[in-house]
């Protein structure tokens, strides 16, 4: 079997879908980009790569990170069928959270954007944040800025 993006430019398979015209839901790219979606999302999808954790243990691996936004992220996350809720029996009862294999599978694309980000990462360092977050080089944001005060 050959990959579908065989005989076509790199990212543009064959399929209808590849070629809307503005962002649609059925799209497989939104689809991937839904369920990472919210800061914090692929922090909390590798520490389930390693295996099975308790709200605890995530909450302790991401110190950084609040009680209410790891609870949004794991509701969203089993809503999108990339993890399981497991109920543990024993007094108080505890809950434990694994990835499902639709979840394993994220493994593979968090790596990809990870090798791509690395690339990349010394032009983010040359680069300042605008108040939109918008990345724009240092020289030109200099040269912008005396010529507006000019």
């Amino acid at each position: 079997m050959t990959h579908p993006t065989v005989g076509h430019a790199p990212g543009l398979p064959d399929d209808p879908r590849a070629r809307v015209a503005a962002p649609a839901p059925g799209c497989p790219v939104e689809i991937a980009l839904d369920a990472l979606r919210g800061r914090w999302t692929t922090l909390v999808v590798r520490e389930l790569l390693t295996g099975p954790r308790t709200y605890s243990e995530l909450s302790a691996a991401l110190p950084a990170l609040s009680d209410k936004v790891l609870t949004d992220r794991l509701r969203h996350l089993t809503e999108a069928a990339v993890l399981d809720r497991e109920r543990v029996p024993g007094f108080p009862p505890g809950v434990r959270y694994h990835l499902t294999e639709r979840g394993r599978e994220l493994g593979p694309v968090l790596q990809a954007l990870w090798d791509w980000g690395a690339r990349y990462a010394g032009d983010h360092d040359a680069e300042e944040t605008t108040g939109a977050g918008l990345a724009v080089p240092r020289p030109a944001r200099a040269a912008a800025a005396g010529r507006s005060r000019a």
